[in-house]
């Protein structure tokens, strides 16, 4: 019987579907699953959903709840967590203080003011989590899907000797949109996808073997309901020549192309982005509003009959299945440290890149160099992460500050004295998570 612990289990919708895929592979089918979160509410919730669909699939797997993290981790082979540290009233200052030096941030989880300070309140969390990975379960493949995604893997993999990567839905997610504009079957499609975590290229993108770039520029170029879907990344794909992974919502706001300007806003990002109407009210309404609906959607499925066992697509199950199941290899785009993997991207950064899962473990891919003008987009965000990650472990406030100067979109907009204050005032927004650093004037 494998161990699997869910840290952070609380988040309904995505450990209800990751168990189901689990549990749908026959040498995980025994699993033990073991579900930890701080909220009893949440937990005592998910524990009845994964309860459900152990009894519907007559399953032989083993649940366990609790709110202790060490009781959770002993003896895990693997480990998923999506936690976040700090709730919306935390998170809003990341949104709301840039926007009132006017920095329109549009979604803030991943980089920029809004990211890094994200970083700094959740990387020490993740450490913490790590330790105890390596005391209780030190030989667990540890699979990230808690954003900054890429800030958070490149403090845990340089600050522990965990096996941990990070996953996202953007790149599958996006290769299987790019398939639906041009009318290609998805298990037709083949790519190579590198870059930075919400930052990756598809560096090729195939249909049946041949090159499906002019058949994509054909369709955004030509029909206007598909431009119309991802404006902000069609725009980029049109003149950077490669379609980007993640979505318009979040890549407007990681360069200086889209957000600096209330026109560009309302061009670009208003009627197209992927978090329509592509404003923070509307996010920050939304994740308010979910305060207040999730305990009805979880009564609302756990009502339902019937409960949906066909294996979804999430990539942690096929992982697992791949290190600790029957060994049936498979390829993902990871977030790993860039040793010898992307050559013109910083040595050590975070980058996602092709890995292969198997029962040797994680392995990345070479990939090569990125095209020249992508490694200068990508070599931007990816050096001021590696300082935000460095204020973060060493508790140097000035390293925050000079990864938030050079920012794209921030400096854009602010001068250096602006951004200055601006930082100022998001760290003391922050006081009190952020134990690491002493003094921040």
């Amino acid at each position: 019987m494998k161990k699997i612990a869910f840290i952070g289990a609380g988040s309904f919708g995505f450990t209800r579907s990751l168990v189901r895929d689990i549990l749908s592979f026959p040498a995980l089918a025994d699993s033990e699953i073991a579900l930890m979160d701080i909220d009893p509410e949440r937990l005592a919730a998910i524990r009845k959903a994964v309860d459900k669909i152990v009894a519907a699939g007559n399953y032989q797997a083993k649940v366990i709840a609790t709110t202790d993290r060490v009781e959770a981790l002993k003896g895990a082979d693997g480990v998923v967590c999506t936690i976040l540290a700090g709730g919306v009233d935390v998170w809003r200052h990341d949104i709301e203080i840039p926007k009132k030096y006017g920095v329109d941030i549009n979604v803030g989880d991943t980089r920029g003011p809004a990211g890094i300070f994200r970083a700094l309140r959740t990387i020490p969390v993740m450490l913490d989590i790590c330790k105890d990975i390596e005391r209780y379960c030190p030989d667990a493949i540890f699979l990230n899907y808690t954003n900054p995604m890429a800030m958070l893997c490149r403090a845990m993999q340089s600050e522990s000797n965990v096996t941990v990567t990070g996953l996202c839905h953007s790149v599958q997610g996006t290769a299987a949109m790019l398939a639906r504009w041009i009318g290609a079957p998805m298990d037709e499609i083949t790519y190579l996808c590198a870059g930075i975590n919400h930052q990756a290229f598809y560096l090729e993108y195939k249909w049946n073997g041949k090159d499906a770039y002019p058949l994509l520029r054909k369709a955004v170029t030509e029909n206007q309901d598909i431009y119309n879907e991802e404006i902000v990344r069609n725009e980029m794909f049109l003149h950077l020549d490669y379609y980007v992974t993640e979505s318009s919502g979040h890549n407007s706001e990681y360069n200086a192309w889209f957000r600096k300007r209330p026109d560009l806003i309302e061009k670009y990002c208003i009627h197209g982005t992927g978090w329509n109407p592509g404003e923070y009210a509307f996010i920050l309404n939304e994740y308010l509003g979910r305060e207040h609906t999730w305990k009805k959607e979880i009564d609302d499925w756990l009502a339902e009959e019937t409960v949906d066992l066909n294996r979804g697509g999430e990539y942690a199950a096929y992982i697992f299945n791949a290190t600790i199941g029957d060994g049936t290899m498979f390829e993902f785009n990871g977030n790993v440290r860039n040793f010898g993997l992307i050559d013109n991207l910083p040595e050590g950064c975070c980058v996602e890149v092709p890995v292969l899962a198997s029962k040797r473990g994680l392995d990345p891919i070479h990939v090569g160099p990125m095209p020249d003008h992508l490694a200068v987009l990508l070599n931007t965000s990816a050096r001021c992460e590696e300082l935000a990650v460095e204020g973060a472990i060493t508790g140097d406030p000035r390293k925050v500050f000079h990864a938030v100067c050079f920012d794209p979109l921030t400096s854009a907009v602010l001068s250096l004295d602006e951004i200055k204050q601006m930082v100022d005032e998001m760290f003391e927004a922050n006081r009190d998570w952020l134990p690491q650093f002493k003094h921040f004037k």
